[in-house]
């Protein structure tokens, strides 16, 4: 059967903000990660400075990491993820969008907003 392969990681803002602050269990995790997702708007709501922030932004540019752009496509099926949840977070609301679609774990900070929108999501506290 061979080894098991790891399955996809999508960060969510607040794993982003451990990796900046050099959380040495959340690097660990992402250099066994297989694939990385980061979707564009929790990137948005990490990025502030870039000549303070080497390690997120090392992150965001290395090989294997996706940042998932918020296009047409993915705007309408994000608002009609909030619609189906009863919920108004669309940052949030991307990430399961983004875990869906590559059937990832998301690493969180706020792991219950996330199954407020999708139960099912598989979430790793960070």
């Amino acid at each position: 059967m061979g080894p098991k392969r790891p399955r996809p990681v999508v960060l969510d803002a607040g794993a982003l903000i451990a990796v900046d602050r050099g959380d040495r269990r959340l690097v660990r995790l992402l250099e066994l990660a297989g694939e990385v997702h980061v979707p564009a708007g929790v990137l948005a709501q990490a990025w502030r400075n870039p000549a303070r922030q080497v390690r997120l932004a090392r992150v965001v540019t290395a090989d294997g990491v996706a940042v998932h752009p918020l296009d047409e496509a993915a705007a309408r099926a994000v608002g009609q993820l909030c619609a189906a949840s009863a919920t108004a977070d669309v940052v949030d609301a991307s990430v399961v969008l983004v875990a869906r679609m590559v059937g990832g774990v998301v690493v969180s900070a706020d792991g219950d907003d996330l199954r407020r929108i999708d139960p099912r999501v598989d979430v790793v506290a960070c």
